[in-house]
């Protein structure tokens, strides 16, 4: 259970984060909109897991080593937008989140399931 504190620090850093991918994401990743899903913060507020969707991508792998790539950069950047908020900026780790993948497989797996022909209720 997160506390108060990182959910709060979680979602600053996810509001800024969405900026510099908004306002610099192009040059990491061309033709691609990154969406930061959500934001994971430890306790110590020392290492912020972030969670990133793909969007008009065919290589989730390929974008995320990007991403992680310039990781450096990235923190950087949002150090210089939370610094007079925070004692330390946070590591961060950057994760693919397929939870849209997920919603979609299920939707077929009922449809599926929908589809078929059901069994008659057999009463004794």
């Amino acid at each position: 259970m997160e506390s108060k504190r990182q959910q709060k620090f979680a979602g600053v850093i996810q509001k800024d984060l969405a900026e510099i991918f908004q306002r610099e994401g192009m040059r990491y990743l061309p033709n691609t909109l990154v969406t930061i899903t959500k934001v994971r913060v430890t306790p110590d507020l020392a290492l912020a897991r972030v969670f990133l969707s793909f969007f008009n991508n065919q290589n989730n792998s390929l974008a995320l080593n990007t991403v992680k790539s310039h990781s450096n950069e990235i923190r950087y950047k949002l150090g210089s937008r939370i610094k007079d908020q925070v004692r330390v900026i946070p590591q961060l780790e950057f994760f693919v989140d397929d939870t849209n993948e997920y919603v979609e497989r299920m939707d077929k797996i009922f449809d599926k399931i929908s589809k078929e022909p059901r069994q008659p209720d057999t009463e004794e």
